[in-house]
This record gives structure tokens, C-alpha cells and sequence, in this order.
């Protein structure tokens, strides 16, 4: 009976959009808005502790994939004055298998490689590709289109943009429900819920 209670405690401010897939095993904390056709996967961690976190439509989150709004490393939760930042991420964003993003501002469309990293102070706009294991820990506005790889970080700017995942997205969204407890959202006008 205590775990049950942890469980809805830790969940009780997550609101997921009908048409989203979000996996039981995942850890949602905090206060998280999650959009329709978002697929959450299993052992994916999405943490708000310094302020809230929306994640827009069509989104891929993958296995150990962690999103966290923590506090900055020289802010402690209890000083006077911290205002709590919002985190946005827009749609159609893939964040592959154990990558880690504190980014408080991510466009449209990027692609967050396996274990890659993207610090706090960060904006990636719109197009961008973070590579496999490829740190972008600085204080900037990632350009659109660029794409980070290589053991360097080496950069470039891509002529087009990466396709959406609708393809996987569709896939998943039929698959996931056979093998994992979904949790709750809202029937019918994509009105995020309170759970």
C-alpha cells in the first residue's frame, strides 16, 4: 500500500495529453505537461525540480532518456528569490537511448543522439542533431540545422532538416500498449489531466 501512494504522489502533477503513450515504468516528477502522440518510454526519466516542464507534440523519449529542470549547481532550492524557469521543448524531438538534456529552451524537430549531453544554458532551436556522446555544455543558441558529431563535437550546418519520427512514432504508439501499463490521460479533447 505505501509504494501505491508514493506512485499517485509522485504523479499527481503530471499532465498527459489524450493520444499520448506514456509508459508506467518511466519516472515522471514534478510539475510535467505532456502533449498528444509524445511517446514515453520505459526507464525514461523526466524530473522537474527547479520549475515546470512542457513537452510539446509528437515527441520520442526513449529508455534512460533523462529531461531534468534541475537547480543551477551553485543555486540551493531553499535561497530566497529563485524563481522557478520553465522548460519548453517543442515537437517532433527525439531524445535517444540514455541521452541527458537540461536545455531549458528546445525547438522543433532536433534529434538528442544516444548518451549525449546538453547543459542548462543551452538553447537548441529547430533541425539540430546532437551526436552519439557529443557535450554541448555552453551558454548558447545553437543555430538551426546544426548538426554536433564526432569525438571532437565538430560542427556543421545541414541543408535540410531531419525527417519527423512519424513513422516510428505510429509504430510505437500500437506496439507499446501490448507490452506496458500506460498511465492516465484524457479521453477525447486532448485536454491534458491532472493525475
Amino acid at each position: 500500500v505505501g509504494d501505491c501512494c508514493t506512485l499517485q504522489e509522485a504523479h499527481r502533477h503530471a499532465k498527459i495529453a489524450a493520444g499520448a503513450v506514456v509508459c508506467v515504468e518511466s519516472e515522471i516528477r514534478g510539475d510535467v505537461t505532456i502533449g498528444a502522440r509524445t511517446v514515453v518510454h520505459p526507464k525514461a526519466r523526466i524530473i522537474a525540480e527547479a520549475g515546470p516542464i512542457i513537452i510539446g507534440e509528437g515527441n520520442l523519449i526513449e529508455e534512460q532518456a533523462l529531461i531534468i529542470n534541475s537547480y543551477p549547481e551553485n543555486i540551493m532550492p531553499e535561497s530566497e528569490g529563485v524563481e522557478p524557469k520553465a522548460m519548453t521543448i517543442g515537437t517532433n524531438n527525439v531524445f535517444e537511448v540514455g541521452c541527458v538534456s537540461q536545455a531549458l529552451k528546445i525547438g522543433d524537430n532536433n534529434v538528442i543522439e544516444s548518451k549525449a549531453d546538453l547543459g542548462r544554458n543551452v538553447i537548441l532551436t529547430s533541425g539540430c542533431i546532437v551526436g552519439a556522446c557529443c557535450q554541448i555544455n555552453t551558454c548558447e543558441v545553437v543555430p538551426e540545422n546544426t548538426v554536433v558529431y564526432g569525438s571532437n563535437c565538430i560542427r556543421r550546418v545541414q541543408s535540410e532538416k531531419p525527417q519527423p519520427q512519424t513513422l516510428q512514432l505510429d509504430f510505437l504508439m500500437k506496439i507499446l500498449p501490448n507490452y506496458h501499463h500506460l498511465k492516465k490521460t484524457v479521453k477525447g479533447n486532448g485536454t491534458p489531466v491532472r493525475n
